[in-house]
């Protein structure tokens, strides 16, 4: 299953219609939140299923704040990082997906696209496709691979101009 993952979209979803044409075999997509009011635009336009979160620019949202996903044998946190402040550190968020019994913690906030694998978590920030904050200032987003009885594939990208 491949799934791609997004966040922060802050209204400005161009780059998001860009890579569903762009990317072919996706089967799933995954947002970690602060679409600020997008989110059924954004899904009805989706030929797979769509899945997000709310972030701390979502207000009045009906989305959850934090789901955690069952795909593929793999249980998947997704919460837009804020409420375990991110931005200070990811170790918060990691032992929150681990309590969990998740393998993989998908989240966004910061803008910055990040990764880390302690083991027993792989946690994996996107960053954003519309306001990246990351030395390249590229836009990015992120591929998570999943195979049943496999670890998660986690693959960071950025849209080159």
């Amino acid at each position: 299953m491949k799934i791609l993952v997004i966040s922060d979209t802050h209204r400005s979803q161009l780059y998001f219609y860009e890579l569903l044409e762009k990317i072919k075999d996706i089967d799933y997509v995954i947002h970690c939140g602060d679409v600020e009011g997008c989110d059924d635009e954004m899904e009805s336009i989706c030929r797979v299923p769509f899945v997000a979160v709310a972030g701390n620019n979502d207000f009045c949202s009906y989305l959850p704040r934090e789901r955690v996903l069952e795909l593929m044998g793999h249980r998947i946190f997704v919460t837009h990082g804020h409420m375990f402040n991110v931005s200070a550190g990811i170790g918060r968020i990691m032992e929150e997906a681990e309590s969990r019994d998740c393998d993989v913690v998908l989240f966004g906030h910061t803008h910055r696209p990040t990764y880390s694998d302690n083991g027993r978590v792989q946690a994996m920030n996107p960053g954003s496709i519309s306001l990246p904050r990351q030395a390249s200032k590229r836009p990015s987003y992120a591929i998570l691979e999943l195979k049943e009885g496999e670890k998660a594939n986690c693959q960071l990208c950025e849209i080159e101009d």
